[in-house]
């Protein structure tokens, strides 16, 4: 019995109430049942008779009982309690818990997957790095986080665009061609320019393209050392990303939002609305009216847009493209962001509350090995991906908070022990694969026999528990953003997967042992734990060997 086929059988006993008069509520239709806090409160718990005891005008212990009372007569469920102040917990029979392994195993791939996002239509915006240097450590975090969520979310049935923002336009333009240009002057690089070895390469590039640049007229050859050493810088990016396992939908160009008058049409139609106004000479946002700690400039007295017009003509885009939630995933430095994104959304009538979600990643460290080769203080992704791999850095930033401000030891992500947690569950997971092709050679196959009611070991109860846990714990870390849930559930299991092997054999002892439906059942616990190791690791885009 799975937990949503017990949550079904909850809400028939709630019917069941309802028509015969003895409860007078409105059947909930998203009952949920949980894994209890603590061991030895059965395998479920609903606390259902707390939620509609108000309504049903009596107390929640009564509503309980008279709940238990119509499960304890559902076919495998063998105890249900009335605990506290009104939790029901469940107990299921061996052969009913057991089932669940063949049901794993049957869904593959699909297991875990649900609908409780279904109706989303979800742009998530992540790292959007100016392309003018290589993405580094803090863009890593970004880059983690943002790829788990949009896995996430699709896992739990929302459409779901994954989107670069490309600042190819505004100030970094002048900064990129200016340094590029420095060097091959032979000049320091301008202030708040670039250096690097990377810079070096951009400039080689150039001068290749353009052998004449150094006697361009100033703007014909900043925009020609921009035009050579963008596209580059920008294919480099999405190389490493590449290689860092992450995908983008949409890489949306910022020029390309100038160029199309977009800039123009949002204070427009934010014009429209009654928000804009005129000062000084320049066009204002009234963001104040919407809980900005100061009004806006637009377009400046110049002429010349702000960046804020950029950024909300850009949301005007994810709102025409058809995209109800529209979610930032943010630097640390940008905590400003939030109030000001959320007052365009209600400038443009939005719901700020609904439409729009902006989420602050912290600043991370990484300690226990040299520092970027191309600068001084400096740490690039592509670095990390060199020295520690993309399977431990994705699963060690994912493990964490977004909000939590995280130091790693980078050494302690390369150590192939029980102590480092992604070692840990990938071990895991080659280790069902090893008891497979085991079990193969010693003629035990899952076809040949299964036996739920077999499945009676304590372990094996507490393996199944969790196993059953995982659609949960995956609609809930996609409604809150929070890939670590996955990460930590997937620890949870390991530990349970390994007990469970120290403990239970899924081979016969010797060649004279003959093989039984115990070890085929059993067989079908270990693949059913494998493919929901495989499931969870995929949604953190992190590998599951065979073998280690």
């Amino acid at each position: 019995m799975t937990p949503e086929q017990l949550a079904a059988a909850i809400r028939a006993a709630l019917t069941e109430l309802v028509v015969a008069g003895e409860l007078v509520v409105e059947v909930p239709d998203d009952l949920r049942v949980e894994r209890p806090r603590q061991a030895g409160h059965g395998d479920w718990s609903s606390n259902v008779a707390m939620q509609l005891a108000k309504k049903a005008g009596m107390p929640p212990r009564e509503v309980a009982a008279k709940l238990a009372a119509k499960l304890q007569a559902v076919d495998g469920i063998a105890a249900v309690e009335v605990a506290g102040p009104g939790f029901l917990n469940l107990t299921l029979d061996a052969a009913s818990a057991g089932e669940l392994a063949r049901t794993i195993v049957g869904a593959g791939t699909a297991y875990g997957r649900g609908t409780s996002e279904g109706g989303r239509m979800v742009n998530l915006e992540y790292i959007s790095a100016n392309p003018t240097g290589p993405l580094h450590i803090g863009h890593t975090r970004w880059a983690a986080l943002g790829d788990a969520m949009v896995r996430l979310l699709r896992a739990a049935g929302a459409q779901v665009a994954a989107e670069y923002y490309i600042n190819d336009a505004g100030g970094q333009v002048v900064k990129l061609g200016g340094s590029v240009l420095a060097k091959l002057r032979g000049e320091p690089a301008p202030e708040g320019g670039y250096d690097g070895e990377y810079v070096e390469a951009l400039a080689e590039a150039v001068r290749a393209a353009h052998p004449d640049i150094l006697d361009l007229p100033a703007d014909e050859a900043l925009n020609a050392a921009w035009d050579v050493a963008y596209p580059i810088q920008l294919a480099q990016i999405q190389a490493t990303l590449e290689r860092f396992h992450v995908d983008f939908d949409v890489w949306f160009s910022e020029r390309a939002l100038h160029n199309a008058g977009a800039v123009e049409q949002a204070v427009a139609r934010l014009r429209e609305q009654g928000h804009v106004f005129d000062s000084e000479g320049a066009i204002w946002l009234r963001t104040t009216a919407f809980g900005d700690d100061k009004d806006r400039v637009l377009i400046r007295a110049n002429g010349v847009p702000t960046y804020f017009a950029a950024d909300a003509a850009y949301y005007l885009s994810k709102k025409d493209r058809g995209f109800d939630q529209k979610i930032y995933l943010l630097g640390a430095d940008h905590h400003g962001y939030i109030n000001r994104l959320k007052a365009i959304a209600a400038c443009a009538g939005d719901d700020p509350e609904h439409n729009i979600e902006v989420k602050i990643g912290q600043l991370v460290s990484i300690a226990g090995e040299r520092m970027g080769k191309r600068r001084g203080n400096a740490l690039y992704m592509d670095e990390l991906i060199e020295w520690i791999g993309s399977d431990a850095l994705r699963y060690s930033l994912a493990r964490y908070p977004a909000d939590s401000p995280l130091s790693l030891d980078g050494e302690e992500m390369r150590r192939q022990t029980n102590d480092n947690p992604v070692f840990y569950v990938q071990y895991a997971h080659a280790r069902t694969s090893n008891v497979a092709r085991l079990a193969a050679e010693d003629g035990v196959r899952t076809e040949d026999g299964f036996d739920p009611s077999l499945l009676s070991d304590p372990t094996e109860a507490a393996l199944l528990a969790i196993l059953g846990d995982y659609p949960r714990v995956v609609a809930q870390a996609a409604s809150l953003l929070e890939p670590h849930r996955v990460a930590r559930y997937l620890e949870n299991l390991a530990a349970h997967f390994h007990k469970w092997y120290d403990t239970c054999r899924v081979r016969p002892m010797n060649a004279d042992e003959p093989v039984t439906d115990l070890h085929r059942t059993r067989l079908w616990l270990n693949d059913a734990t494998r493919v929901v190791l495989a499931n969870g690791l995929e949604l953190l885009g992190v590998s599951a060997p065979e073998r280690m």
